[in-house]
């Protein structure tokens, strides 16, 4: 497999496009049926009961990626498939009946250990390999927590997608590629009016996909240009951090669906389409950053990315403040 051949890596994105695409308008017509449906209520963000399930097609090109990958006899590919697999079966049974929460955590856990395995058969850093278990349940649940409204989730993950590819050879940059093509055949039946939701199989598989991918970055870059690959995920990062960090402090059930994440309360007076740019815009001023960095003293790249951090950060604590300026007036 040539991996520098324009032609083919078009023919691998139409592919990847075509089977999220067709797996996604399959899923919305199936899923009413299925009683497969997200029903509006006081912690919804939506008005209209919408099918959900249909990133079921994501995690369908992501495993089709890890098959080719393991066929061409890369190291942990069919390792990375399994953890993929294991996410995807949950949420997917999760979208049909809600699961438990240890259900889910467990299934988390044995995907985090699969990735785990796969990094250290292609011999990984030990350091790559923990932080790689880390990675799979922290961004499955924040992909899971930010898919509330139209086109959130994919736009994001297609952002950090790209921006992650940044330096990745050979399977990284191909997975990459699959990601980035699955999403824009997802992306028009959920943005700017959502059709059919990613539900969990989706999100799942989302967050799962930038867990492989940020690890194969961290493997691929020397270990103190590190932070400069978490800017692209910043916004979801602190969004979630700190909104479930605010629950926790007071003693609210956290893991619970809550209208308290800042896309949330901004969606109401803004409409879906206006946040879900507003957070995009902030993402590529984020992968701005990173590409300028990539060539700064070591000491200036830890500064700027604690200085983009930490003005995020601010940005969603003045954003919670305005809202609940506008609330209370």
């Amino acid at each position: 497999m040539r991996w520098s051949d324009p032609a083919l890596a078009g023919m691998w994105m139409a592919a990847s496009l075509l089977l999220s695409a067709a797996a996604t308008e399959g899923v919305r017509r199936f899923a009413p049926r299925a009683g497969m449906l997200d029903l509006p209520g006081p912690r919804r963000s939506h008005r209209v009961p919408t099918p959900r399930g249909g990133g079921a097609g994501i995690a369908l090109a992501g495993l089709a990626a890890f098959a080719v990958f393991a066929w061409l006899g890369i190291p942990g590919a069919g390792w990375m498939g399994a953890g993929l697999w294991l996410v995807a079966l949950a949420g997917w049974s999760d979208d049909h009946r809600p699961l438990a929460i240890h259900w889910k955590l467990s299934a988390q856990l044995l995907a985090a250990a699969c990735l785990a395995i796969a990094l250290a058969r292609a011999q990984a850093s030990p350091t790559v390999v923990v932080l790689g278990f880390v990675a799979v349940p922290v961004l499955v649940n924040a992909w899971n927590f930010i898919d509330g409204i139209d086109g959130l989730a994919a736009s994001q993950a297609l952002l950090c997608a790209l921006a992650l590819a940044w330096g990745l050879q050979e399977a990284g940059r191909w997975l990459a590629l699959a990601l980035i093509a699955a999403g824009l055949g997802f992306l028009p039946f959920n943005f700017p009016r959502a059709r059919v939701f990613a539900g969990d199989v989706g999100s799942g598989a989302l967050g799962y996909l930038l867990a492989c991918l940020l690890v194969l970055a961290l493997q691929a870059h020397p270990p103190a240009r590190w932070p400069l690959l978490a800017l692209p995920l910043v916004a979801v990062l602190v969004d979630v951090g700190m909104t479930l960090g605010r629950r926790v402090l007071r003693g609210e059930r956290w893991w619970q669906p809550h209208l308290q994440h800042l896309y949330q309360r901004w969606a109401p007076a803004l409409g879906h389409p206006r946040v879900t740019l507003r957070y995009a815009a902030w993402t590529v001023l984020a992968i701005a950053c990173m590409a300028r960095l990539q060539a700064a003293p070591v000491a200036l790249a830890w500064a700027g990315s604690g200085v983009f951090l930490m003005a995020t950060a601010w940005l969603w604590w003045r954003g919670q403040a305005l809202v609940g300026a506008e609330v209370r007036a």
